[in-house]
């Protein structure tokens, strides 16, 4: 059973669709390079990071046909004795442009901890944009110890007046078999997560606020992740830069 790295994933539900910009190559290919710092790292509701904060970076080759490949990668801190300060995320995936309003993005995700290969595992994703909506899913089956784990959401995306983008997201973490303990000795196999952020581009940086929740008791989250504080409410400020 691999608790710490079930949990790592690249921020971004997906690298290429997500960014408008790019380095053009050529007629077919581009080139996207992002750069961040956020105040902390949190995927799936729980901290990376031990609520301490986060640099993060990406490079996404992009071919005019919708296949795209890239490499993402952040700072971590698990504790615990944990080696790995580093996590590594390899992707290739293809993202259908039906329509001005629709899209439909597939990948391959290959998580990587320097130094601790025992936290290493993959997944595939899917997911479809219609008309501002999302709705998605991340499968993996190679956390070890024959337990396997199915995240899926839905998510809204809106520009609000003045230019600031909105973006919503409910998800729910579900593990073939029980992880979560509270301070009853009660156990269950998954639960919910969820962000409310805000965006707004401002001298050429893009500014965010995240308000991010699970519904994780302090016990669970303590018997689960070896900290009662990683996985309530919090607020993460950042800033990136797309070149």
């Amino acid at each position: 059973m691999k608790p710490l790295a079930s949990l790592s994933l690249a921020a971004a539900l997906s690298a290429a669709a997500s960014i408008t910009q790019a380095i053009e190559l050529n007629q077919d290919f581009g080139l996207y390079l992002d750069a961040g710092a956020y105040s902390d790292y949190r995927t799936r509701g729980i901290s990376q990071t031990q609520n301490d904060p986060a640099v993060q970076g990406s490079a996404t080759l992009s071919h005019a046909s919708g296949l795209y490949a890239g490499v993402w990668s952040s700072n971590v801190d698990f504790g615990l004795g944990s080696d790995t300060r580093q996590e590594i995320d390899y992707f290739a995936g293809y993202n259908w442009q039906i329509s001005d309003d629709i899209s439909l993005d597939t990948a391959y995700y290959k998580y990587a901890y320097p130094r601790q290969g025992d936290l290493n595992y993959s997944e595939v994703y899917s997911k479809l944009s219609a008309y501002g909506f999302q709705i998605g899913g991340y499968y993996s089956d190679d956390l070890g110890g024959n337990q396997s784990m199915l995240y899926s959401f839905v998510g809204y995306s809106h520009v609000l007046p003045a230019e600031i983008g909105m973006d919503l997201r409910y998800g729910l973490v579900d593990y073939k078999d029980p992880l979560f303990i509270d301070s009853q000795g009660d156990t269950r196999d998954s639960y919910h997560e969820w962000q409310v952020k805000l965006s707004k581009e401002l001298l050429g940086l893009n500014w965010s606020a995240s308000y991010i929740d699970t519904d994780l008791s302090d016990s669970e989250c303590l018997n689960y992740m070896g900290f009662d504080d990683v996985c309530s409410a919090t607020l993460v400020l950042g800033v990136n830069k797309t070149f």
